[in-house]
């Protein structure tokens, strides 16, 4: 095949991660995989391992990392409320000292560089829907801001080097995304809902239901990521990369609950602090420059996500994790 272009995935053993990697393969790159496996798993891209052109790397960006590459997707970082929270300190050194090292290696090799930014950076939105001019409105103090503020805080680093190193960057912002592979115990709530609908106990909907929330299917999302790194090095976004259909959490309880065929009462409980109330993106941006939107339907993404964790539930290492 020849020379192939060698992209560093940070990352890469995650949901989002894995999924990147796959892609990446498929389009005859030489993927370098990093991860230390903090929310990521080998069972995750344990199918890739045999593929002469995939490497894996134990590591935490946290320090700095030697190679030679020519672009860097860095995805790395916990990015549920359940994991980012469990070790706030960790996640905010993540996203910033994670940052200004991918950030240096990419200044030393001259190498593109795109960040796994989110939707979190808007905060309990005052806008709707959200565009990339939207500021936010974020509480810096809460127990959500380690991620918020950390991501945030990327998102100036990953500006600064460019405008100060030239840096050639990407800055994508990720809405709520699912699909198989994500984490059993990840505590987000298409999981959550699908892993209690199988089992048959009650779904949990903290607060009243009618929050809302827009679910990306990871095959679109990871083709907006692709599609972003390729874009002509002038433009860096921002970009939102989400779907703007926007259902109620009580909708999404109630369309999983006919699909999985469960029984499972839907039952009530406290809102967390600073969830969001609506969250929904405005794509406009991402039509006009990557010709980009959402292709599949909600229903259809989370038939193919059940799918996967109902075979998920009959895998030992599932039901560890499930039950620790």
């Amino acid at each position: 095949m020849g020379w192939r272009k060698r992209v560093l995935v940070t990352g890469g053993a995650g949901f989002l991660g894995s999924h990147l990697c796959e892609r990446l393969l498929r389009e005859h790159y030489d993927v370098l995989c990093v991860d230390n496996f903090y929310t990521g798993s080998k069972v995750n891209i344990e199918h890739l391992l045999k593929d002469p052109y995939f490497e894996l790397m134990r590591h935490d960006i946290t320090f700095p990392l030697y190679v030679e590459v020519d672009e860097i997707y860095n995805l790395a970082c916990p990015a549920s409320p359940v994991h980012y929270q469990s070790d706030p300190v960790q996640t905010t050194k993540v996203c910033v000292h994670g940052s200004i090292n991918m950030l240096g290696l990419a200044k030393r090799t001259r190498a593109k560089i795109l960040q796994a930014s989110t939707s979190e950076v808007y905060g309990d939105p005052e806008v709707h829907p959200q565009p990339e001019s939207y500021r936010g409105n974020v509480n810096p103090l809460g127990p959500r801001a380690c991620y918020d503020e950390g991501k945030r805080c990327a998102e100036t680093l990953f500006f600064d080097y460019h405008r100060q190193h030239g840096v050639k960057i990407k800055v994508a912002r990720i809405f709520n995304t699912y699909g198989p592979r994500m984490h059993p115990n990840d505590g987000r709530v298409v999981s959550n809902f699908i892993l209690q609908a199988l089992r048959e106990k009650p779904i949990t909907i903290y607060g009243d239901g009618l929050q809302t929330r827009s679910f990306c299917y990871v095959d679109d999302l990871v083709e907006g990521l692709v599609l972003l790194m390729n874009t002509d090095d002038e433009f860096t976004g921002p970009v939102n990369l989400g779907n703007p259909h926007e259902v109620t959490i009580l909708e999404l309880a109630e369309t999983i609950r006919e699909l999985t065929g469960s029984k499972s009462e839907i039952v009530f409980k406290p809102l967390p602090h600073d969830d969001p109330r609506r969250r929904c993106p405005d794509i406009s941006l991402a039509k006009k420059v990557l010709g980009w939107e959402p292709r599949v339907p909600l229903r259809e993404g989370l038939k193919k996500t059940i799918d996967y964790f109902d075979d998920c539930l009959r895998a030992e290492w599932c039901r560890w994790v499930i039950e620790r």
